[in-house]
C-alpha cells in the first residue's frame, strides 16, 4: 500500500536533498533531430543550477550547443525527479572557478583534470516534477518557468 502523498513542500526538499547528495548520479536525454541520446552522468547542484560535466564532443556536448534543451531524471521509477532545463551557458574546465569546485566537491571525480575538451553544462531549470506513486501524480509539477511553485 502506498504511503500517503507528500506535500509539495516535502516533495521540494527531497528534490533538494537528491540535486545536492554526493556523487548524484542522473540520466540526461537530448536530442539531434530524430535522433535521441541517452546517457547516466554525475551531475552537480550549484547556485539553482544542474551542472554537467562532459566532453564538449560527445553527443550530449553537441546536441546541447545546437538545440540547448536537456532531459534530466534521478531516482528510481518509484521515486522520480524529471527535470527539464535549457542550457544556460557552457564553461571550459579550465575557466571553471567556483562551478568546477563546487561540482569537484560534491563528486568523486574532477573533470577540470579531464582534458580542454570537457566543459561544465550549466543548466537551468524549467519545470521540475516529482512523484513516488499514482496518489503523487496530482501535485507532481513543483516549478514551472523556472519558478518553485512551493
Amino acid at each position: 500500500m502506498a504511503e500517503e502523498p507528500r506535500s509539495k513542500a516535502e516533495r521540494k526538499a527531497d528534490v533538494l536533498a537528491k540535486l545536492s547528495a554526493p556523487v548524484a548520479d542522473a540520466w540526461v536525454a537530448t536530442a539531434d533531430g530524430d535522433e535521441p541520446h541517452l546517457v547516466p552522468l554525475t551531475i552537480a547542484w550549484f547556485g539553482e543550477r544542474v551542472l554537467l560535466a562532459t566532453d564538449t564532443g560527445s553527443p550530449t556536448g553537441r546536441n546541447l550547443a545546437a538545440h540547448g534543451r536537456v532531459r534530466v531524471a534521478l531516482g528510481g521509477t518509484r521515486d522520480v525527479v524529471m527535470i527539464d532545463a535549457v542550457l544556460e551557458r557552457t564553461i571550459p574546465v579550465a575557466e571553471s572557478g567556483p562551478a568546477g569546485e563546487a561540482y569537484a566537491a560534491q563528486n568523486d571525480w574532477d573533470p577540470r583534470t579531464a582534458g580542454d575538451s570537457y566543459a561544465f553544462l550549466v543548466l537551468r531549470p524549467e519545470r521540475v516534477q516529482a512523484w513516488r506513486e499514482v496518489n503523487e501524480l496530482a501535485g507532481r509539477t513543483l516549478m514551472r518557468d523556472g519558478v518553485w511553485l512551493v
